[in-house]
């Protein structure tokens, strides 16, 4: 059971305009401010790869299945074997690829996911392939 008067101070605190109680124990809390006071940031999770395809034809099959394993988890590309201009040092020899999750977590959720780890024989049979989750920087 919650006592209501032990938390009343902290509603307050983060902007509710109102705390009601009932006899039962029950109570509610208005206010827009104390769900968003609440809400947790959460940094975005990127899956980095380096591909050098050495089966173009087993490839195009994993590139094709690729996305219907993303949807579940939110994941859009950022990169997709896109043009790379060097700054600094190599460009990788391959494609590279960048992949946007909500949060680390997805990403790893979604790299373990069975029908990720259905398609993956794909890429490791017709690509020598590094890859790596980064997480990102914390939205303000």
């Amino acid at each position: 059971m919650i006592d209501v008067g032990e938390h009343f101070d902290r509603w307050r605190d983060i902007g509710a305009s109102s705390v009601q109680a009932s006899k039962g124990g029950s109570f509610s809390v208005a206010g827009g401010n104390a769900i968003r006071a609440q809400q947790v940031k959460v940094a975005p999770g990127y899956v980095v790869a380096e591909l050098e395809v050495n089966d173009p034809t087993t490839f195009q099959k994993y590139g094709a299945a690729i996305p219907g394993t993303l949807a579940p988890f939110d994941g859009k590309f950022l990169v997709r074997a896109g043009k790379v201009t060097p700054l600094e040092g190599d460009a990788p020899k391959g494609r590279f690829v960048v992949i946007a999750f909500d949060s680390v977590e997805k990403a790893v959720a979604w790299d373990s996911s069975p029908a990720y780890e259905a398609i993956k024989p794909l890429r490791q049979s017709s690509a020598k392939t590094r890859s790596f989750i980064v997480e990102g920087v914390t939205p303000q």
